[in-house]
């Protein structure tokens, strides 16, 4: 047994699930890994939600909203994993994370060998919330995918220098304008071409959009993003 076996004895990883304290090896238990729904096909061509099938490849909000980033993937429904996501943030959870961006890693690795990002981008938090709960979720999501694909992550490119109110409490409209020029590049001229912003939950996509603005500002020619659960497609 190792150290970092030996560490976990005492000090254990929970399931994301269900938080039961896991044994040194298992990283969720074989019954809760069959409750993350993944995000089914049709999926649309742009933001990667469900869609329902049809005529068109893109859901609503995509065919009535530009989108400036290039295509976004989400793995689960965020339905089912609501609870989880919620713990994972604020009951400080830093291993759901790290299990969540490895399943991240291996079911869009083809993806990611297709698009042949420079780096991993974490969409940031603002410094007075990431000191109160303890570390940003998006960075470690983007750890975990980086883990598996050997993608780098830049994780103090963007910076959030406005402390903005939390998205899932305002309406369409309000999210669009809390985010707007949120987010801020910490140099003018980025030898990036293609990068992936990483964050936990896609919904409206004003957050993606927006900090997908500023680096497009700043030279980066694609930006795609990953996000581990989205809703469904209107």
């Amino acid at each position: 047994m190792n150290k970092k076996d030996i560490w976990k004895l005492f000090f254990p990883d929970h399931c994301p699930i269900c938080d039961r304290a896991l044994l040194p090896g298992e990283e969720i238990c074989e019954e809760c890994s069959k409750i993350p729904r993944i995000v089914p096909l049709p999926r649309c061509e742009k933001c990667g939600k469900h869609i329902d099938e049809g005529d068109t490849r893109f859901c609503y909000d995509c065919l009535r909203n530009p989108r400036s980033y290039e295509r976004g993937f989400s793995l689960y429904e965020y339905p089912s994993v609501h609870d989880s996501v919620s713990t994972f943030k604020n009951l400080g959870r830093p291993e759901y994370g790290a299990y969540y961006g490895k399943q991240m890693g291996l079911y869009f690795c083809e993806e990611l060998i297709r698009i042949a990002p420079q780096a991993l981008i974490p969409i940031p938090l603002h410094k007075d919330r990431e000191k109160t709960r303890g570390y940003n979720q998006a960075a470690i999501l983007a750890e975990g995918i980086s883990e598996v694909t050997d993608i780098p992550v830049l994780e103090n490119l963007l910076i959030r220098p406005n402390k903005t109110k939390v998205q899932k409490d305002l309406s369409r409209g309000e999210r669009q304008n809390n985010v707007k020029r949120a987010f801020h590049i910490v140099k003018n001229d980025v030898k990036l071409k293609t990068v992936v912003l990483v964050d936990d939950i896609y919904t409206t996509g004003n957050t993606i959009l927006s900090a997908t603005e500023v680096l497009k500002e700043a030279g980066v020619e694609k930006v795609y993003f990953m996000t581990l659960a989205t809703g469904r497609g209107c």
